[in-house]
């Protein structure tokens, strides 16, 4: 992995030219998108992170957290004790420069805690900006769900947010969805591009909220919808 993600925002903390990455899909153009949006103010966000930044509590786990703003915030407005993981070696150095106190280079399905603990264990989990994302296939998603579950604290949530996209397929004559024969019409091949270089292709799934529902049941989550946004978008709450 180039974390050319990574990249982009690391250049934007410390002004090192930043550049706007490019990001395409395997059912969609080239697209650009200003790495300032992910430095963004609580203020700025979509009306879904607020809600999800306003149900925030207790020991919180910002999973994916990026340039690390819903964090800051918690962190710095909601007095809440939040750890911030991200894949991205270069984000979470831009995160600890931009004064998250417990920032770190995690996978979550490396995650390990005190599983005998109820104390370690998180009574917040936050996924957003498309959090479903990081599943990438609607089959590893059961993977994710159990790891997640496994580390939510009795009454605890998970907030997690994505988008229906059966509105980027064309409609037949008959007006019916054209859309894949094979697979789940949410999963979808993402390519990053920043200044000369390009990421390698990388699974990322939209879930709609049925689907997520159907999920979360099997996986012994409850599940509840929280907020629609303005585009076919979502925030959902799974608990024990």
């Amino acid at each position: 992995m180039l974390d050319l993600f990574g990249k982009a925002i690391l250049d934007f903390q410390t002004n090192k030219a930043p550049e706007n990455l490019l990001t395409e899909t395997n059912i969609s153009e080239a697209d650009e998108m200003d790495v300032s949006y992910l430095f963004r103010s609580y203020a700025a966000m979509p009306k879904i992170e607020k809600k999800a930044l306003q149900l925030s509590k207790g020991n919180v786990l910002d999973v994916g957290c990026g340039a690390g703003s819903h964090s800051l915030y918690l962190q710095n407005d909601k007095n809440l004790k939040v750890t911030s993981i991200d894949i991205s070696k270069n984000a979470i150095e831009a995160c600890e420069l931009r004064g998250l106190k417990n920032a770190k280079v995690q996978n979550i399905l490396d995650l390990e805690i005190d599983s005998d603990s109820h104390q370690h264990k998180f009574d917040t989990i936050l996924l957003l900006m498309n959090g479903t994302g990081i599943f990438g296939t609607l089959a590893e998603t059961s993977n994710y769900l159990q790891k997640l579950k496994s580390i939510l604290a009795p009454n605890g949530q998970i907030l997690i947010d994505s988008s229906d996209i059966i509105y980027m397929f064309d409609e037949d004559e008959d007006g019916s969805k054209w859309i894949p024969a094979d697979g789940y019409y949410g999963e979808l091949t993402f390519t990053i591009s920043y200044k000369t270089q390009t990421e390698a292709p990388f699974p990322w799934l939209y879930l709609d909220y049925n689907t997520l529902q159907n999920a979360a049941f099997a996986n012994g989550l409850q599940c509840e919808l929280v907020e629609e946004g303005n585009h076919f978008d979502y925030l959902a709450k799974l608990s024990h």
